[in-house]
Order: C-alpha cells, then structure tokens, then sequence
C-alpha cells in the first residue's frame, strides 16, 4: 500500500536515488538562484544582456540597500504585515470556533454547514472578482486594507473551519462529556480543554494560512489601487516603469519579500509538523 522506505530498497535503487536527488535539488532551486543573482548584479549587466553569467560587479549591499532607499519596499512590507496577520488571527479565530460547533454539537444542519464551508473551497475566486468588487464598493471598503482583510478572511475561513473541524472531531468526545458533567460551561470546556489540545493544528494552520495571505497577488490587484496600500506582492511590479527597468531590484525586493514566510515556518517548524502529523498514529 505505502511504497517501500528507500533504506530498504535495492543497492541499485539507492545509488540511483543519491544521484538524483542532487540533480533534483540544483533544478528546484536553479529559479531561485538566478533571482539571487540578478539581485546582486548591476542594472548594465542586464542592459547589455548578461542575465545568466557571473555579474560584472556584485552589488549586495548596493541593490538590497537601494531597494528600501529608493523605493517604496518597507511600506509595502509593513502593508502585507497590516493584511496578513488581521487576516489570519479572524480565520484561525472563526475556524476554532465554527469548527469547535461542527464537531462537537449534535444538530441537524451540522453536516449540511460543514459541507457548505467545504464546497465554498470549490469555487474558483475569478468568477468572484465582480461580485466582490460590487459588494466592496457597496460597503465603501473598496481600495482599503481593512477590506482587503474583510474578504480574505470570509474566504479563507471555509478552509480553516474544514482543518479546525476535523482535528477536534478527533479527539475523544468522552473528555467533553467527563467535563459537561463535572458543571464545567460550555467556553470554559473549549478554552481549557479543546484548544490546548490541538495547539499543533492551529499553528500549522497559522503558518499555512499567513503564507497564502501573504503571497496573494490576485485580490491585492483587484481591491486595491492606491499605491499607498499594496503589499509587497503587488508593491514589485511598481518597480519597473515604462521607461526604466529595474530587474536588479524587483530581484531583490522579491527575495526580501519570501524572508517573513520562511523565518515564521522555521519558528514553528516544531509545531507545525505536530499539527500535520496529529492522529496519524494509534496508541
């Protein structure tokens, strides 16, 4: 059923994969080292197309100084900062509790509610471009970062109460029942009981849900237009004009912008893969 762990394979089998990981490894990261090393080239490099060769000059601290010297950078950074973490503390906040409801509580609608958070996941967001840019300017949060993270919150709420849900659902309903009937309330059970227990799930789910909010570039095109208000994702493409190409510094404000990502994963490596790997095991 699973396939056979590479230590137990054949010596041929082993070779082969020592050599090709490798290999595997330099073509999945070859994209990201010719960014890098656009990042810390002159601007005439490019000019005079030498984009795949060694640089001329390396200009690290040049270019990444000139990145928040000359550019809007920082601002953009603090914006997707500004968008992010709201939006992911009202998800994760609402995921908790719907999906605290959804498992714990017997009534009817429950598995037709799941459900529908579950096929809100199916829908392609294109479709919802002009509904949603209607009902932003209806709400007068068109063009604002609170309404930004308004919707991206409404949509990525039905993932996070799908992930919420079933990591409670797990969990042994006789702890609920021993408190219920100890006279303990309903938040209390929930607060001191529920949410101590699926700390794994909900910082995976934070670091999941602030990577996808922090490298969106579709709903920053849409609901916002003042540059004022982009975050970095969109904020790079203001780099380059129509005049004046400045590929050595969107290189560079594009790595810039993958650090807050990666060093937040890093910090919760630990828990993160606790959350993604709770239940998988018996006993």
């Amino acid at each position: 059923m699973f396939p056979k762990p590479i230590e137990q394979r054949s010596v041929g089998s082993r070779v082969a994969y020592n050599l090709a990981l490798p290999i595997a490894l330099l073509l999945w990261l070859l994209p990201l080292l010719a960014i890098f090393m656009t990042s810390i080239r002159p601007a005439s490099d490019i000019a005079t197309g030498n984009v795949f060769g060694l640089p001329s000059s390396f200009q690290l601290l040049q270019n990444y100084g000139e990145v928040f010297a000359k550019t809007n950078a920082l601002r953009y950074l603090i914006n997707t900062l500004l968008i992010a973490v709201p939006t992911m503390l009202m998800s994760v906040a609402l995921a908790c509790l719907t999906g605290y409801a959804l498992a714990v509580y017997r009534f009817k609608m429950a598995l037709p509610l799941f459900f529908l958070f579950v096929a809100g996941n199916f829908v392609p967001f294109q479709i919802l471009m002009l509904p949603v840019v209607d009902l932003s300017v209806r709400m007068e949060v068109f063009n604002t970062v609170p309404g930004l993270v308004l919707f991206h919150a409404a949509f990525q709420t039905g993932f996070c109460t799908l992930f919420m849900r079933n990591f409670i659902k797990a969990l042994p309903f006789e702890l609920i029942e021993s408190a219920r009937l100890e006279g303990v309330s309903e938040f209390k059970i929930f607060w001191y009981l529920v949410l101590p227990l699926v700390k794994p799930a909900i910082a995976a789910l934070c670091v999941l849900i602030f990577t996808f909010i922090w490298n969106d570039f579709f709903w920053a095109t849409v609901l916002l237009q003042e540059d004022s208000s982009l975050p970095i994702t969109v904020g790079v493409r203001t780099l380059n004009g129509e005049f004046v190409q400045q590929w050595h510094l969107v290189s560079a404000a594009s790595l810039l912008a993958a650090v807050p990502p990666v060093f937040m994963f890093f910090l919760m490596q630990k828990h993160f893969i606790a959350g993604l790997t709770l239940g998988a095991t018996k006993g």
